[in-house]
């Protein structure tokens, strides 16, 4: 069984037992959190579409961790201008693992 869930801006598959980084969610590590926006749901055969979201379907999971991504960095450049920024940002994200799919 799977299910397609919308959080943060994107969406993600998941499965029972599965570890996903989800945009930053409020939580301390050990709380559970709950997705309502399911958009679809697969056991086997039978598929359920919502429309937008599937009536009733829930994702439980639990924060294993809260932290930052790798640091990437953002260069602006005008070349013959002498002109260079440089900056750098690292995203902040959570880490769930997912405990239960019901429809």
């Amino acid at each position: 069984m799977y299910a397609i869930i919308a959080t943060g801006g994107k969406q993600y598959r998941v499965r029972e037992g599965d570890q996903i980084r989800v945009e930053k969610l409020a939580g301390d590590p050990g709380e559970k959190v709950e997705f309502n926006q399911v958009l679809l749901l697969s056991d086997g055969d039978d598929v359920t579409i919502g429309a937008p979201y599937v009536d009733g379907g829930k994702v439980t999971g639990e924060v294993q961790d809260q932290a930052r991504a790798k640091k990437i960095e953002v260069i602006k450049f005008k070349r013959r201008k002498h002109h260079m920024k440089r900056m750098g940002h690292r995203q902040s994200f959570t880490e769930v693992k997912i405990t239960g799919i019901s429809k």
